[in-house]
């Protein structure tokens, strides 16, 4: 099975190393200056469950890809979704599969769009890692779970195949018989905690401390209302788990939405906050309105952000 996977970032740099490691057929499609910096150093991944040093691994640009993959691996962030289309497009057959790793939902549509609904799988995963400023692929946390799925649910050859191939990679890697589920309840918790420590340019043991344990609850209990009236109230577990992260005393925890703030980079606003906020429709209980202040606190964030760099 050949294996495109769009990038070498911290996601796709991990996940595709990982199964370089393991053996499988697996091609990078990179642009030119990270194509060059691998050339230079290689795929260098620092992981607490054991370092990867893949001199040269296999990659191809944009305009060299000369046929169809068996399956695409696609992390890109959201506002550069149309353009990391456009680049793997060539390699998208008749018989390829798709599997992004994006929060959300709307890149789901928007790859069913182009490539047709049945070649777009559902995937998710649960990892903290970054590039440095060398290229290294930094895995942060001690989680690195990927799960994928047919987003009707159940199982199917193709998924039974890719799962075959994903046996004994080095991740925790899931088949899911309720891919979309599983998405929907990371849409959640994405979406509070990238809202609250965004809002409150804060840890959320900071806004403990100050106070805000009925906040973090709050914006977290919109989301998962959100989620129940299109249909896919979050299970007890999820909902326990999150309500005990979002309050927990002293935590360092921040979302990656965060941290791109504080460096000034580009935000996943619309994709992660405002599409939840216009899925609310009819949601049980009150309008989500700690949801809607941290929205409109990003895309200010957005407007100054442009503004500055005009």
């Amino acid at each position: 099975m050949k294996f495109l996977v769009v990038g070498a970032g911290a996601l796709g740099g991990y996940f595709g190393g990982r199964l370089l490691e393991a053996g499988r057929d697996v091609t990078f499609l990179l642009r030119p200056r990270r194509a060059a910096q691998l050339a230079k150093t290689g795929l260098v991944v620092r992981s607490p469950f054991g370092d990867l040093e893949l001199p040269a691994p296999k990659h191809v640009l944009a305009d060299s890809i000369d046929g169809p993959y068996d399956v695409v691996v696609v992390g890109s962030k959201a506002y550069d979704l149309d353009s990391t289309m456009d680049s793997f497009a060539p390699a998208v057959g008749p018989n390829t599969v798709i599997l992004p790793l994006l929060n959300g939902m709307k890149h789901i549509d928007r790859l069913a769009e182009r490539f047709g609904a049945g070649r777009v799988l559902g995937g998710l995963c649960m990892i903290s890692a970054t590039l440095d400023d060398e290229g290294r692929v930094l895995h942060l946390n001690d989680m690195h779970g990927l799960s994928y799925g047919e987003r009707a649910g159940g199982r199917s050859p193709r998924v039974e195949a890719i799962a075959a191939q994903f046996a004994g990679a080095k991740f925790d890697a899931t088949a899911s018989d309720n891919v979309m589920q599983d998405m929907w309840e990371k849409w959640v918790f994405i979406a509070s905690a990238a809202g609250l420590t965004s809002l409150m340019r804060a840890t959320i043991g900071d806004i403990v401390a100050a106070g805000g344990q009925d906040v973090a609850l709050s914006i977290f209990d919109e989301c998962c209302a959100i989620a129940t009236h299109n249909g896919f109230a979050p299970r007890a577990p999820a909902v326990q788990r999150g309500r005990a992260i979002m309050t927990t005393a002293g935590s360092p925890m921040t979302a990656s939405m965060y941290k791109d703030i504080v460096r000034g980079a580009a935000v996943e606003a619309d994709h992660i906050v405002g599409d939840l906020l216009g899925r609310a429709g009819a949601a049980q209980g009150a309008a989500p309105s700690v949801l809607r202040t941290a929205y409109v606190h990003l895309k200010a964030y957005e407007a100054q952000r442009a503004r500055t760099a005009g």
